[in-house]
């Protein structure tokens, strides 16, 4: 199946990479496995915690994210019902196994000081909430009942939403993809589609215009930063 199977990194900008990276180890448990200059983008840090092999929990910090204003309602929710600006990060939800590891993870929380509450039972997962480092919302959550047979879609979002029943089976059912034997040829930019607007313009075009292979030799970074030491 080509479709997503995972979350391979969540990244979330800081302005102090090192309290993020002394809550997430020391509160939650995480372990570092990279903390390097970020490819290709002057001055910028990146750093990875691991939640599994496959699933990493990442922090970005630019020379110009400490000088952006923060405003709970605008950049950040705040608790994990409230708004933010369309695109941005709204909560973090992190998983554990059972409810046993999510009781154990309450209490290692507690223990570091920090406020938590829950677990709350919302059928499809039972929840714990508390705030982290930089007005994060974070929740922790281990899974419930099965999300089948359309039972948790409710016909009167649906109908606010403006999703029509076409749709509405379409987003259920998604058309599956095979590619073929050649590549599918880059798009020509139309600017109805999504696009990465914080990249200047010309670079982005020359970007999008540069075949795959030329792309991914001059971009790539390979090696780890301890490789030569």
């Amino acid at each position: 199946m080509h479709i997503p199977n995972g979350i391979h990194h969540i990244a979330i900008c800081t302005a102090d990479m090192r309290t993020q990276l002394e809550f997430f180890s020391d509160v939650l448990g995480l372990k570092l496995v990279g903390l390097f200059w970020m490819h290709g983008v002057e001055g910028t840090w990146h750093a990875f915690m691991e939640l599994n092999q496959n699933s990493f929990l990442s922090f970005v910090q630019t020379p110009d994210t400490p000088g952006i204003p923060h405003e709970l309602g605008v950049t950040h929710a705040g608790q994990p019902g409230g708004s933010s600006s369309s695109g941005t990060l709204q909560h973090v939800a992190l998983h554990v196994n059972d409810l046993e590891s999510l009781l154990g993870l309450r209490d290692r929380i507690r223990s570091r000081g920090v406020n938590v509450f829950g677990p709350l039972d919302h059928g499809i997962c039972h929840s714990i909430y508390f705030a982290g480092p930089e007005d994060l919302t974070l929740e922790i959550a281990t899974n419930g009942v099965p999300m089948t047979d359309q039972d948790w879609i409710d016909p009167e979002v649906v109908e606010k939403a403006g999703i029509s029943s076409e749709e509405l089976q379409r987003f259920c059912q998604p058309e599956a993809f095979t590619p073929s034997n050649t590549p599918t040829a880059q798009p020509e930019i139309n600017p109805e589609k999504p696009h990465m607007r914080g990249y200047p313009e010309a670079i982005y075009r020359q970007i999008i215009q540069t075949p795959d292979d030329v792309l991914a030799e001059a971009m790539s970074f390979r090696d780890p930063p301890t490789k030569d030491e």
